[in-house]
């Protein structure tokens, strides 16, 4: 009786259903064996799926971009180089707001994020730079060419979600587009005419 009671107690404080003469854990809603809660956000698992697919993407090519800037953060020379260095240090650190929100509207959805450099290079668009410390005109252009394909794959993943009545994700990837638009205005108000 007393094991019993110890159960019981157990039972309400780890939020565990019993059922029937056997227990099965369900502790905040995940089944015992599984990684994930289940999600019932009014959106059907594939859906939820495609959209995490496509944001893990945007995740990896935003790690990409991150890592870039900070690349040339910290190699940028010249006679430009105190107001690109404060700017491209910005830039690393708005990105790095980013990185995490959108790893964390991944999660939202019931799915892992990825969070490995060999997940972020396979699944990116775009190009590192190894071994390449260009002149800063064009570090700011290869970084604006990045922005701006972030921003075209920002609206093709605004159409699906749109037409899959994903609102959150949405609003969610049509303030990215509205940031990184602004961080292009910087890098192409930077950019030397030649």
């Amino acid at each position: 009786m007393k094991s019993k009671n110890v159960c019981l107690i157990l039972a309400m404080l780890c939020n565990v259903q019993m059922i029937g003469q056997q227990s099965a854990l369900v502790i905040n809603n995940v089944p015992r064996g599984t990684s994930e809660p289940m999600v019932n956000i009014g959106l059907e698992e594939i859906v939820r799926e495609n959209v995490a697919q496509r944001l893990n993407k945007l995740l990896s090519d935003e790690y990409v971009l991150y890592v870039k800037t900070q690349k040339y953060h910290w190699n940028v020379v010249g006679p430009f180089f105190g107001s690109l260095h404060k700017l491209l240090n910005d830039q690393y650190d708005q990105l790095a707001g980013i990185i995490d929100e959108t790893a964390e509207r991944v999660r939202a959805l019931g799915f892992k994020a990825y969070g490995t450099l060999a997940e972020f290079i396979e699944h990116t668009s775009l190009s590192e730079d190894p071994g390449n410390n260009p002149n800063a005109n064009d570090m700011i252009k290869n970084l604006l060419k990045d922005h701006e394909m972030v921003i075209r794959e920002l609206r093709d993943y605004i159409k699906y979600t749109a037409d899959h009545d994903d609102l959150g994700t949405e609003n969610f990837l049509a303030d990215l587009i509205v940031i990184h638009q602004k961080m292009a205005w910087m890098l192409r108000a930077h950019l030397l005419n030649e």
